[in-house]
């Protein structure tokens, strides 16, 4: 009889070097609005991140607080980002590399990171600054050796990695640079074809375990013919980006919602994965909270999935808290 296979997930660990920190009020400066940029501050202080340079502790206690597990992903988002450019900004990729060389150094072989949306950049929620740069990509490509997809497999398990960003591009497209356009459509062919192939390979006996950081991406593989004949052996897909199952929640609550084309490609892009987020089922999504959760509910943690290699039972997900900071 097989041991058990545990795998534990971490995301959004949003680290931030002593460059980034020398940034502070990075989020509220690029607002012109001063009542909008009162109401921007509040909200993430008292409801959202409260101090967002505040948790470059909880990496540490991420490692201790994970013991001794079979494989360790990261789902994304490693720096502040706090350019909007992801890792053109060498701030930024001074944040991920500290970040991704702690945790490489604990589990070594045994770690599998994946990119999430802040490692390619997007443009800020609220300035209208940032997106996303090939600069990015090939930095955390050639430098911090992201592989933006990959698979392994666990018995009659396959474990698969993806790029959301790429996989959304359509959504993500405007914020591109013009020049640098027809370089990410190929990048996400090439990543779709990536794709396409490990669910061709699939035998019939066997269950995918996806890990995707944004949620935005799932309805793009679901429209693409040769991964929706397979998509009924997607056991589970291990998401990040939403930090906290308030917004899980919030975003089941309002899918279908008409997207809002009139304030910006960033709220264009939300209302729209929103309107697509009925999409999302047939992923059976499981959110991997970000270490710091949310100052409100204070639900930090990082996820925890048990496998049984033989496939004899369906894998088993928990979120384990870390200790309120």
């Amino acid at each position: 009889m097989q041991a058990g296979f545990k795998i534990v997930v971490v995301s959004d660990i949003h680290y931030a070097c002593p460059a980034e920190q020398e940034r502070r009020g990075f989020e509220t400066r690029v607002i012109r609005n001063p009542l909008l940029r009162l109401f921007v501050s509040a909200y993430r202080r008292h409801i959202w991140v409260g101090d967002p340079f505040s948790h470059n502790h909880l990496v540490g206690q991420f490692i201790e607080a994970a013991g001794e597990p079979d494989l360790v992903v990261a789902n994304g988002d490693y720096s502040c980002d706090t350019a909007f450019v992801g890792l053109s900004d060498h701030a930024a990729f001074q944040s991920a590399e500290a970040c991704l060389a702690a945790i490489r150094a604990r589990f070594g072989q045994r770690f599998r990171p994946v990119f999430g949306d802040h490692e390619l950049g997007k443009v800020s929620l609220f300035g209208g600054v940032g997106g996303l740069r090939l600069a990015s990509w090939e930095r955390a490509v050639n430098e911090l050796g992201l592989e933006p997809f990959w698979h392994s497999t666990v018995g009659r398990y396959v474990l698969v990695g993806v790029v959301s960003s790429l996989i959304a591009l359509p959504v993500f497209e405007p914020e591109t640079l013009p020049e640098e356009r027809p370089a990410w459509q190929r990048l996400r062919e090439i990543h779709l074809n990536s794709i396409r192939s490990a669910f061709a390979a699939l035998r019939a006996d066997q269950r995918i375990i996806l890990f995707c950081h944004d949620p935005t991406a799932l309805p793009f593989l679901a429209a693409d013919e040769q991964i929706r004949d397979k998509i009924t052996q997607i056991e589970l897909t291990v998401i990040g980006h939403l930090h906290t199952r308030f917004i899980l929640h919030v975003s089941r609550v309002l899918s279908g919602i008409p997207p809002v084309r009139f304030a910006g490609n960033t709220v264009r892009r939300m209302t729209e994965a929103l309107r697509m987020a009925r999409k999302w089922r047939p992923f059976k999504i499981r959110l991997c909270p970000s270490l710091a959760g949310s100052q409100l509910l204070k639900d930090g943690g990082f996820g925890v999935l048990e496998i049984d290699p033989a496939g004899a039972k369906p894998g088993v997900w928990r979120v384990q808290p870390l200790p309120c900071h």
